[in-house]
């Protein structure tokens, strides 16, 4: 029996090409370059540094440190300088980290390739070819620079990477007389899954499809929605401060006070406005959202990314290796006596045989065992266990195959004792010409037996399958609803020979049909809670694949992207001949290329989205780098997705992306709980600068005393805040807008409600003491620093829980140190307090329990506003909350709003 259309290579020394001669390599090379593809530059530390410098609270704080220098004030300017490079440090050892990372995965690259060189096969660097080199590639070698196919055997390769098509492509050699097409031509960066082939390079490094697409990678991402809120706040505060600043200068020159002394209290009032702790509680709070994440395999490249996740309100994702498990699984069996389903995933050989809603026993259903044994004996892949290199069952030859041997194993069938039973004695391989495949066995009790396998189109035909008319109409049916539904779907037939034919035709005639078996690239099982949890949270999901339209629809459908089957689905063609498409109101786009997918993402930033980007592809980087945020997976992701991203899956679970998220709100909220403490304090200071004086307080507080209170609130205080757990109902409400300032949704009115009342209650003992004949300078300082506290406690999300106990104890030290600021002599001289009898000790620290009370009511209040303004959460909410801690759904009770 002959092997069909595709036949052999030949010898090597029958090759027709013998390949460039040594000159011709060097005088090509010196032409075209090296097969590298440029990738973006290492940065030296001193950059990374500078980057961190430029930010504009960074430089707010420099300003800082420069007048507490002038001002003589070396305590405080200790204290800007380590929260200054605490900040730098941090952010530069995270991105080193994370790029060390990053290197570590690289390894899609192929080192050496077999080349024909003056003649004669030579193992070469893939860096040094050059067009019109001529290699030899064979199974499981990764393609290293764009070549036509010269000869091949049964060549199947796989370019999901490059295009998101889950099915492998069967290639073949060119036509000399013919144009080129893409059935004869192999990309860069794709792997050859079965047969072997002799091409000609005929283009390199940039010039091939991956240096093509690494071009539209060269832009880089602007600042994230943080940077850019962060920026705009410290330009206001920073004008803000000098204004008022200036005010109080002025107006105490007005009442006769020395110039020197009101210069130095309104340096140190501006010193004690800045909430300069701000770069350490983002930097500190970024860096343990980075190593929370890193607990889960989530490998953050650059810190901001771990707040711009929280900011997201699209989800562009990938299907392929994303969405999907990125192995082919049968799942569903038809056949004329009767139909069953097969659990399990991936291409572990383990699973259930399921008839109607119970697990049947593969000897009670004798049509199932006949159509399974079929799948395994016209097969030629393999599948390997797993060991201490892989982690689960791996594919060896064609990912469609292997998923019948799977199939095969899942029903209870032993692949080697079927292949010992009935040997191969003839076969007739697969191509894109037959879409076919026929094999021919030994049969135990004597004779041969024949299994054909390949498209229902071909086999469910008259000329394959005798067979009464209406079967062959039931069975093209059943295959026509099965692909519908976005299967790809497998016919198998049988026939009992006498003796080998010497051609594949004389086989393939008057044989019985077995069946179907439908076959797919399932979700993964996280993917549909990942979609639910994304809804729960606002976030709107857009599924962006190379993939046929058909199983991009019906994976949308299943994982609850669009409702349903009548959803619209825009192709690359539809993108290509309207332009003026409103992108944006389309969940599903299909056989899209890597320029449309940045077109894709590009229109919903103009809308003003954020966006994230989930991909593993190389066709997925231009998108990676252009999103907003750019989520690679680290597995099976390509090295070009890996160096496009920010975020990086090590272990490839889409889950993790809602636990990133979760991680970003809870930056965010932590951000905003700081700047209302922070600012409501300062605001509190210089209120009680200016009103003082006009209650008969000539000068409530004297330059140190400024300096004291800030250094406690500001301190381990205002850090320890900075670092509260994510409260309850994070998951639950909707992403905030992007244009909102990060003192938007009410925070500003926060800050001045809480600012006015601590300057109420500082006042209030300030005046009662000056008219009592009190110390009323030291009781004003210290309920001051009592009522900032208070205001701190407040702001938690549970007040009195445990889960961050350095803030308790940050309160307490600075209460301490507030009090060491009246009672220990040395402090007391040097901050010009006095000491301080119990009852009026008292009264100062009553000001803890005013200030925690406002805060409580103020968070009660604003959580009630927008509980009012906002729609009612949706049912999957608590689900989304529990998919962001642990993985997995579950009840949930419900909680209030944890915005701070």
């Amino acid at each position: 029996m002959r092997d069909g259309p595709i036949a052999a290579l030949p010898p090597r020394s029958a090759t027709p090409s013998q390949g460039l001669t040594t000159g011709q390599a060097s005088d090509r090379r010196a032409a075209f370059g090296s097969n590298t593809i440029e990738r973006a530059p290492s940065v030296p530390v001193w950059a990374r540094i500078a980057a961190q410098l430029r930010d504009p609270l960074v430089l707010v704080l420099l300003a800082a440190a420069v007048l507490t220098t002038v001002t003589g004030d070396v305590a405080d300017t200790a204290i800007i300088l380590v929260v200054v490079i605490f900040n730098t440090v941090v952010g530069v050892v995270q991105e080193i980290r994370a790029d060390r990372a990053v290197t570590a995965l690289s390894d899609l690259t192929t080192p050496a390739v077999r080349v024909l060189r003056d003649g004669v096969e030579r193992e070469l660097p893939s860096v040094d070819l050059v067009p019109g080199d001529v290699v030899l590639l064979e199974e499981g070698a990764v393609v290293p620079a764009d070549a036509l196919v010269s000869e091949a055997s049964a060549l199947l390769v796989d370019e999901s990477s490059l295009t998101g098509e889950s099915v492998p492509v069967d290639k073949s050699p060119i036509d000399p007389t013919g144009p080129t097409k893409t059935q004869n031509v192999l990309a860069a960066g794709t792997v050859v899954l079965r047969g072997r082939v002799v091409a000609e390079v005929i283009a390199t490094g940039a010039n091939s499809a991956l240096g093509r697409i690494a071009a539209l990678m060269r832009e880089r991402p602007g600042p994230t929605p943080l940077q850019r809120r962060l920026a705009r706040l410290g330009r206001v505060l920073a004008l803000v401060v000098v204004v008022l600043c200036g005010v109080v200068f002025a107006l105490g020159l007005l009442r006769g006070e020395p110039t020197e002394a009101m210069a130095i209290s309104a340096i140190s009032l501006a010193v004690a406005a800045v909430p300069e702790s701000l770069p350490a509680v983002v930097t500190l709070g970024l860096a343990l959202g980075a190593r929370r994440m890193a607990a889960r395999h989530a490998i953050v490249r650059n810190l901001p990314a771990v707040e711009t996740l929280g900011s997201v309100t699209v989800l562009a994702t990938d299907k392929t290796g994303t969405l999907t498990e990125g192995s082919m699984v049968a799942e569903r069996l038809w056949t004329p006596s009767g139909t069953a389903e097969l659990t399990g995933t991936g291409y572990a050989p383990t699973g259930r045989l399921r008839v109607g809603d119970r697990v049947a026993a593969l000897d009670t259903v004798p049509h199932i065992r006949e159509l399974l044994v079929a799948a395994a004996l016209c097969n030629d892949a393999t599948l390997v266990p797993p060991d201490a290199d892989r982690a689960a069952w791996q594919a060896l030859g064609d990912p469609t195959e292997a998923a019948l041997v799977a199939a095969a194993g899942k029903a209870g069938l032993d692949r080697a004792a079927l292949r010992e039973r009935y040997p191969r004695v003839a076969e007739a391989p697969f191509d894109s010409g037959r879409r076919r495949m026929t094999t021919v066995h030994r049969a135990p009790g004597g004779g041969l037996r024949a299994v054909l396998k390949g498209a229902p189109e071909v086999v469910l035909t008259a000329e394959f399958v005798t067979a009464d008319p209406n079967a062959l109409r039931a069975a093209r049916h059943a295959a026509d609803v099965l692909a519908a539904e976005g299967y790809r779907v497998l016919a198998l037939a049988t026939r009992d020979l006498d003796e080998i034919p010497a051609h594949a035709e004389s086989v393939e005639r008057a044989m019985t049909l077995l069946g179907l078996i439908a076959i797919d690239d399932p979700p993964k099982a996280a993917a549909k809670e990942t979609v639910a949890a994304c809804r729960a949270a606002g976030i709107t999901t857009v599924m962006i694949t190379g993939d046929h339209p058909a199983t991009a629809r019906e994976i949308a459908v299943r994982l609850g992207i669009v409702d349903d089957r009548s959803a619209t689905v825009l192709t690359g063609d539809d993108l290509a001949a309207d332009p003026n498409l409103d992108l944006t109101r389309t969940r599903v786009f299909a056989r899209t290329s890597p320029e449309q997918k940045l077109t894709i993402i590009q229109a919903w930033r103009a809308r003003g989205a954020v966006t994230a980007m989930n991909g593993d592809g190389v066709n997925d980087g231009p998108a990676l780098r252009r999103a907003d945020i750019g989520v690679a997976m680290g597995r099976r992701g390509t090295e070009v997705a890996r160096q496009a991203a920010d975020v990086i899956l090590a272990d490839d679970e889409i889950s993790t992306v809602v636990s990133a998220v979760e991680e970003g709100r809870r930056v965010y909220d932590n951000i905003r709980r700081f700047l209302v403490y922070a600012l409501s304090g300062g605001t509190a200071e210089i209120a009680v600068m200016l009103i003082g004086p006009a209650l008969g307080l000539p000068i409530p507080l004297v330059a140190a005393q400024i300096l004291w209170i800030n250094l406690l609130t500001h301190g381990l205080t205002g850090v320890a805040l900075g670092t509260e757990p994510v409260g309850p109902g994070t998951m639950r409400r909707p992403p905030r807008p992007p244009e909102q300032s990060i003192l938007g949704d009410g925070l500003w009115q926060r800050v001045g409600c809480l600012g006015a009342i601590v300057t109420g209650v500082t006042l209030a003992v300030g005046v009662w003491a000056e008219h009592t004949g009190r110390a009323w300078q030291t009781l004003l300082f210290l309920t001051l620093l009592a009522a900032q506290l208070g205001v701190v406690m407040g702001l938690r999300t549970r007040p009195f829980g445990r889960a961050n106990p350095a803030l308790p104890l940050a309160v307490l030290a600075s209460a301490a140190l507030g009090l060491a600021g009246v009672y220990t002599p040395w402090l007391r001289e040097l901050l010009g307090t006095e000491t301080l009898p119990a009852v009026e000790l008292l009264l100062a620290l009553a000001g803890a329990l005013v200030g925690f009370l406002a805060a409580r009511v103020a968070r009660w209040a604003g959580s009630r506003a927008r509980r009012a303004g906002d729609p009612p959460p949706p049912a999957a909410g608590e689900r989304a909350d529990r998919l962001a801690r642990t993985g997995t759904s579950g009840p949930v009770a419900h909680a209030p709003d944890a915005r701070g």
